[in-house]
């Protein structure tokens, strides 16, 4: 998919790197690239400059050409080049100086060294990273994000945190949900600060429920939400998930509480139709249940009109959760929760008595982007580059014969397979081409009835995520069409 890298356009060769002694220029590579090969050109770039450094044909302080040289030398396209280069660079093994190449360090660093900003590197592996779950922070506006932080520097140290949060920031949600959710939360009153949903869900637990209780959990489903029911001692219920999301019709009858992701189901990426909310609403008010709504990453669809919210639809019976960790970045360690009174004052109270509550530097940095009309304009910018990812990704994995589902929302899709034999396989084959890929299998509590790839598109650079998708789509391609 050369021309699906264009479309990225190439980055410069980076220029922040020192070489190691004298310059040498490298005239001579030994290595070419085989066209007919199923591993990708960038990536057989990437190996070929490896390997020889590897076995010292490089060494340490040589100058590389530059990537339209090489190019010109290899006889493909610049962006093939430049991706190898960027990934080498992300590896540690090439750096730059400003005006003068690029340069072979004398050893790769050390994974923790080498993370940079588009790039989501695997802490355990360094592996491209194509697990779901991450934000994309290329349209990040660094201007604007700075000036954010600089505003909330400037604020006078509190002396107290107020416990439902920062006015401005709930202020700002609230404005948020309205224009992009179609949620009146009926003011910021409404609106509480959270420390993220896991932290949401802890304290909707601690407040809301008891030892013993049953709570009815999408299955597969976010585990560290299951992790945070579990270690507030309620029962979890694992609720298998179809095309429609969470099956509503195998909810006990003594169920307390749900948690869903109707607007993108975590992971399988199912939208719940508008008749499955409104069955999910009718057992609510029929049992009492509370229904956790996690709108994880709802502002972001296509090709396709919302859905209302659950939150809309029954206020008095639905909990509402959002964070700013797909839409931003989770560093920030802050998302919302909406909900009826009686919700936001038990809430309240179990803060109180804890001691607990949400820092307000993330906050405040938030209300400052909001203030200025920058998350406004990022997140217009968000929704113009996601879909763009996401059509390169499918037509990359479309192209290896590969079937897709869950595109219609999000940052992430799946790519369905037979069985578990074939999820480890594909899992190992495209470790080997050097892509970290995220099974389904972890993603369950009870019995495994789903297959495949939760694939997320959002976190690596433009560079990065075109040889990350060949790279896969051709290791998933060769499990799939050599399985039976």
């Amino acid at each position: 998919m050369e021309t699906g890298s264009k479309n990225w356009g190439a980055r410069a060769d980076s220029a922040a790197r020192a070489s190691n002694g004298p310059a040498v220029l490298v005239d001579d590579l030994p290595f070419g690239v085989d066209r007919e090969s199923v591993v990708p050109l960038a990536v057989q770039v990437a190996d070929g400059l490896r390997g020889a450094a590897t076995t010292g044909t490089l060494r340490g302080g040589d100058r590389l050409p530059s990537s339209r040289e090489l190019a010109t030398r290899l006889g493909v396209s610049r962006t093939v080049v430049t991706a190898a280069y960027d990934q080498l660079h992300a590896e540690g093994w090439l750096r730059g100086r400003h005006g003068s190449g690029t340069y072979l360090t004398a050893s790769p660093q050390p994974v923790a060294e080498r993370a940079t900003a588009g790039q989501r590197a695997n802490p355990l592996s360094g592996l491209l990273d194509l697990g779901a779950g991450a934000p994309c922070i290329e349209t990040i506006d660094r201007a604007a994000w700075r000036r954010a932080w600089r505003t909330a520097s400037d604020r006078t140290p509190l002396v107290r945190k107020d416990r439902a949060g920062e006015p401005d920031y709930r202020e700002a949600v609230a404005e948020h949900l309205l224009r992009h959710r179609g949620l009146g939360a009926g003011g910021s009153s409404a609106v509480l600060t959270t420390s993220g949903t896991s932290s949401a869900v802890a304290e909707l637990a601690a407040a809301m429920l008891r030892p013993g209780d049953v709570v009815a959990f999408e299955d597969p489903g976010y585990t560290r939400a299951a992790g945070a029911f579990t270690a507030a001692g309620v029962r979890l219920v694992p609720i298998p998930v179809d095309a429609d999301g969470l099956r509503v019709d195998l909810l006990p009858p003594d169920t307390k509480a749900v948690y869903c992701t109707p607007a993108h189901q975590f992971p399988l990426g199912a939208r719940m139709p508008a008749a499955r909310r409104i069955e999910l609403i009718e057992f609510a008010r029929r049992t009492g249940a509370l229904v956790i709504e996690d709108d994880y990453d709802g502002e972001l669809r296509y090709d396709t009109a919302p859905l209302p919210l659950l939150a809309t639809l029954a206020p008095e019976y639905v909990v509402h959760l959002g964070t700013t960790s797909k839409i931003l970045t989770p560093t920030l360690g802050i998302g919302w929760l909406v909900a009826a009174p009686n919700v936001v004052d038990a809430v309240l109270t179990h803060r109180e008595l804890t001691g607990t509550g949400p820092a307000p530097a993330g906050q405040q940095v938030v209300a400052a982007l909001a203030r200025h009309g920058d998350l406004a304009r990022h997140l217009r910018r968000l929704r113009r580059e996601m879909p763009l990812r996401r059509a390169l990704v499918v037509e990359e994995l479309r192209s290896h014969g590969l079937r897709v589902s869950g595109d219609d929302a999000g940052s992430h899709l799946v790519v369905p397979l037979a069985s578990a034999t074939q999820e480890d396989r594909a899992i190992a084959a495209a470790r080997e081409a050097g892509v970290y890929l995220d099974g389904l299998g972890r993603h369950h509590l009870g019995t495994r009835h789903t297959f495949g790839i939760a694939l997320g598109y959002a976190a690596l650079s433009r560079a990065d995520l075109p040889v990350a998708v060949r790279s896969a789509g051709a290791a998933l391609a060769r499990v799939v069409h050599s399985s039976p």
